[in-house]
């Protein structure tokens, strides 16, 4: 049975579906994930090694660098970005990257502002993201 989580803030449009990855901690982009493997690279992260490719990517929230937004676009430009990425809370820096990646008319994942209770509860199961933000759940 399926279950639909109200539309969220889209902070960028789109739609994806995948395994909700959930980061444990905020994350840098920029030394935090590989841009070759889209693995998560930084020593002190609780979920370095894992792959973020083809993910729903939950972020509790993000360490800021000017450069993430560079790394985001390399992984979007090589094909292995997350299939979605939800926020707590916008960061401009890094959602620049997927608006550049989208001006350069590449296929881009969508970001929606979704609150970490709700992530959280979403770790780990395969879900949708609509255009519209919603979130459907396949259980």
């Amino acid at each position: 049975m399926a279950v639909t989580h109200s539309p969220f803030p889209v902070l960028l449009p789109g739609s994806g579906a995948g395994e909700v990855l959930a980061l444990t901690r905020p994350i840098s982009f920029w030394g935090g994930v590989d841009p070759r493997t889209a693995n998560i690279i930084d020593a002190r992260h609780p979920e370095n090694g894992v792959c973020i490719s083809g993910k729903v990517l939950a972020l509790p929230g993000t360490i800021g660098s000017s450069s993430a937004s560079a790394v985001l676009l390399e992984l979007v430009h090589a094909g292995i970005a997350p299939a979605a990425i939800l926020m707590t809370e916008p960061d401009a820096i890094l959602l620049l990257g997927l608006v550049v990646a989208r001006e350069m008319g590449w296929a881009t994942p969508p970001a929606v502002k979704v609150p970490l209770a709700v992530q959280k509860e979403l770790a780990g199961k395969r879900v949708s993201v609509g255009a519209d933000g919603a979130i459907t759940t396949a259980q």
